[in-house]
């Protein structure tokens, strides 16, 4: 049987244990843990440092989170009960600022309060969990299937593979259906090839695309980053598809660092660059991707994270912005759960 990382229920909510579980994704691929989350400082340090991730996921988290401290508020107080919700909604949206899912869940549990507001606390109480078990759930719409679609290319040969670059899984439960189309495509006679790009320095799509895709049985050939402009100068590549943690109002995209480098690859090469976006991650109220704040993470995952002794000066000065920022004219299409939008429908 066919499992991905969604098979793995990456996040879930725990009534018994009054926590939030996860799958911890800083472990994987060498081992599958869980970890349950009762407090605001766990779950601020499960978004930040990847415990939990993709767009989508840490929207749920948050959401789940922000309810299991709202829960823990000891007042009957309704003023009270604000202040510390907002204190702790403003406290997990600093975790992650790039990712529009994570402030946008937030957000929806907040309005519950708002929109209720003659409402006792216990009753808030009630409907802030009922609006954080909505998040993640929702009417799953069909996805395009055919290769043809995703790729804008047609292969070489009858009966040759789609050969795709990706710097990583998309793991929301809205998109789940496409990568699943992605892995039983074979079974349609067409079949896929992968080639997972590493993307340093978390080397998510080593640690977790190439983990995925091979566990589901689907052939994936991991490459490093600077790689990528020797696959598709071979010919090798028909298509690249990436994630996205959020789109701005005119089509650009905030993606994993990489992304962008890997987009002007696919531009030169005459390559066709979907993004897979749920419309969870579209933000009209940023205008591009100027306006999008790029989180920096801590200067130790470049020089020292993965290696038993440090790799680079003491004192070197280390930039490390976790996205970078793919303009819409790079982009062949947005694919989100509602259909394929190209450039000419946006």
């Amino acid at each position: 049987m066919i499992q991905t990382l969604s098979d793995l229920k990456t996040v879930r909510f725990n009534e018994q244990a009054d926590g939030v579980i996860i799958l911890d994704q800083t472990l994987l691929p060498g081992k599958e843990a869980y970890l349950t989350l009762t407090t605001a400082e766990e779950i601020w340090d499960a978004i930040y440092k990847l415990k939990v991730r993709g767009a989508p996921a840490i929207g749920v988290a948050a959401a789940y989170g922000i309810y299991v401290c709202a829960r823990r508020i000891d007042t009957a107080e309704k003023s009270v009960f604000v202040n510390e919700f907002r204190k702790i909604k403003e406290y997990l949206a600093g975790s992650r600022p790039t990712a529009v899912n994570l402030v946008a869940a937030l957000n929806r549990m907040e309005r519950v309060l708002v929109a209720h507001p003659t409402l006792s606390v216990p009753e808030w109480k009630e409907l802030l969990y009922k609006e954080a078990i909505a998040i993640p759930g929702g009417r799953r719409r069909r996805l395009p299937a055919d290769r043809r679609e995703l790729s804008g290319a047609t292969p070489s040969r009858d009966g040759e593979s789609l050969r795709i670059v990706t710097p990583d899984i998309w793991r929301s439960r809205s998109m789940a259906p496409l990568w699943r189309r992605f892995i039983l495509g074979q079974e349609r006679g067409y079949g896929f090839k992968v080639f997972a790009d590493e993307t340093r320095p978390l080397l998510q799509g080593a640690r977790l695309t190439a983990y995925e895709l091979s566990r589901a049985g689907v052939d994936v050939t991991l490459i490093c980053d600077n790689m990528a402009s020797v696959v598709m100068r071979k010919g090798w590549v028909h298509a690249v598809v990436v994630g996205c943690d959020r789109v701005a109002a005119n089509g650009d995209v905030a993606n994993k660092i990489g992304t962008s480098g890997v987009a002007i690859l696919a531009r030169h090469y005459k390559i066709p660059f979907y993004v897979l976006g749920p419309t969870s991650t579209i933000d009209g109220s940023c205008p591009d991707g100027d306006s999008i704040v790029i989180e920096e993470r801590n200067p130790d995952e470049v020089t020292e994270m993965w290696y038993s002794r440090r790799m680079a000066p003491k004192d070197v000065k280390v930039y490390n912005p976790a996205f970078d920022i793919t303009p819409h004219e790079l982009i062949t299409a947005i694919i989100t759960e509602k259909g394929i939008f190209y450039k000419n429908n946006r």
